[in-house]
């Protein structure tokens, strides 16, 4: 019985001796940094700025293995998802980083692991006082009285807040592809003209899509006629701007709901609402309904059509550049040249077109002699031609291949008679940012891998854990074991006898 007591003690002390798995952790959570003060990588987890309400965070932002960026994002919903990133091109490693308020010139610093300067605040010799993260999402730098020196709004990454505004020197760029920081192609902004508008500014053409290019500002329901270029989305979901643009959320009018403005890497706007019961994001509003519509979705040569979802494929005679990135378009499956004579034939398109980059445009023409303004020229990759109207448009290159709502506009697409009738090829793309099926194909990648990762890791340290304290428990019953033999010895025979 004395035995059973002493292990059942010594049992309980060791487990109670032992740290709790869930305190091991630091956390330090902080709504202010004074001079002096940093969060350091490692640390990225637990030492974070919280906004007064706890909407918002601000800290180290895991964005890929050993790669941060500084970020500020959404503390309620379910992915945390970023409304601003510092250094969103260039990522801090993810050993010895720091985001330090220097003491010396009041500049809010991000350094690299060698100490490179990767990101910093124009705040240097200011009156600096301290770095806050407001309950709007803003991260500002302030002096001692208040007044803000610096702040997160004044730079906007893919992302509008309510009440941060867009202005002439300020836009939106999209990420690159779904889960990466860096810049994409796809621009929100005003342009020269005044007028809000989306485009696609990639590295071989650039061409606005939002609003309709075909039509001019007055018909668009903009005007021109404004110089302050100033727009803002408020607190009820309501946006509205200095060219007349204008939307609402479909839930507009309830202020309690948090919402964010955020230009998609697949280049189209979208407003969203939080749900605050499982924390995630509701599209209540979009600028394209039709994703095709967006430019350079495809690619060059390529085409975006419904089958039903949304799909890229290639033309007649065309193949993809790259089979697991649609972005990058088709390229010809054979080279040709038609200075050298070979003989080449027109593919039609029957519905379709390539929006813009026409080098010619004619209306009463036939379609043959519209077919030999291109045969003729060594530039033509194709020609458009509308029935009824004998409008024709040759082009000098093919991006934004969509079927559009005019059924009696055809291309005719330019390729070598060797390879007539081989069987056009579809990329492997389907869905954009807020489809369901995209989501769940692209979350089994990186992401998992590193799930799959962190577990591995979490085993380690729970086996280690119950290895550990099967050591020492085996020392506890053995000093338990000797204390009782040595405190307590049997009775001999002779005792039992007598």
């Amino acid at each position: 019985m004395r035995v059973h007591t002493i292990l059942t003690s010594a049992i309980f002390l060791l487990l109670a001796s032992l740290p709790s798995p869930a305190r091991s952790a630091s956390v330090v959570r902080r709504s202010t940094l004074c001079r002096g003060d940093s969060i350091a990588v490692e640390d990225a987890s637990g030492d974070v700025l919280v906004s007064p309400s706890g909407n918002f965070s601000c800290g180290f932002y895991k964005v890929a293995t050993n790669a941060y960026t500084l970020a500020v994002w959404f503390a309620r919903s379910a992915d945390a998802t970023v409304a601003w990133t510092a250094n969103r091109d260039a990522p801090v490693n993810g050993k010895g980083s720091r985001a330090v308020f220097r003491r010396t010139d009041g500049s809010l610093v991000l350094q690299d692991f060698d100490g490179h300067v990767s990101w910093m605040t124009n705040t240097s010799g200011t009156p600096a006082d301290r770095v806050m993260l407001l309950d709007t999402g803003n991260l500002v730098v302030s002096d001692a009285g208040g007044s803000i020196l610096w702040q997160s709004f004044d730079w906007p990454t893919d992302t509008l807040l309510p009440y941060q505004p867009i202005t002439r020197y300020k836009r939106l760029v999209s990420a690159s592809a779904k889960g990466l920081p860096y810049s994409g192609y796809y621009n929100f902004y005003f342009d020269s003209n005044n007028i809000l508008n989306l485009i696609y500014d990639g590295p071989e053409v650039s061409s606005n899509y939002w609003p309709d290019p075909f039509k001019q500002w007055w018909q668009n329901n903009r005007t021109a006629y404004n110089s302050s270029r100033y727009g803002s989305l408020d607190r009820y979901g309501a946006f509205t701007a200095s060219d007349h643009t204008w939307f609402n959320a479909s839930d507009v009018g309830d202020a309690g709901v948090m919402r964010r403005l955020t230009l998609d890497y697949d280049g189209n706007l979208r407003l969203y609402s939080l749900d605050d019961v499982d924390g995630t994001w509701h599209a209540t509003w979009v600028a394209l309904p039709r994703q095709c519509d967006v430019h350079g979705i495809c690619g060059p040569y390529g085409v975006c059509s419904y089958l039903p979802e949304l799909a890229c494929s290639c033309p007649e005679g065309f193949v993809p550049s790259d089979a697991s990135d649609w972005s990058k378009g088709c390229r010809r499956r054979e080279f040709y040249d038609v200075r050298c004579g070979e003989p080449v034939y027109f593919a039609e398109m029957p519905g379709f077109d390539f929006w813009g980059f026409d080098f010619n445009y004619t209306p009463g023409l036939t379609m043959e002699t519209c077919r030999k303004i291109c045969l003729d020229d060594r530039d033509c990759q194709a020609f458009g031609y509308r029935m009824g109207t004998g409008e024709c448009y040759p082009k000098i290159t093919l991006w934004n291949g969509r079927a559009p709502d005019i059924v009696k506009q055809n291309i005719f697409l330019k390729v070598p008679t060797r390879i007539k009738g081989l069987k056009p090829a579809v990329l492997e793309f389907h869905g954009h940012a807020c489809t369901v099926h995209e989501r769940n194909a692209t979350s089994v990648g990186s992401s998992y891998f590193e799930h799959v990762r962190g577990n591995k890791i979490n085993f380690v340290y729970f086996y280690s854990f119950l290895a550990a304290a099967f050591v020492v428990e085996a020392i506890f019953i053995a000093v338990g074991y000797l204390f009782v033999f040595r405190a307590d010895p049997a009775p001999s025979g002779r005792d039992e006898e007598g």
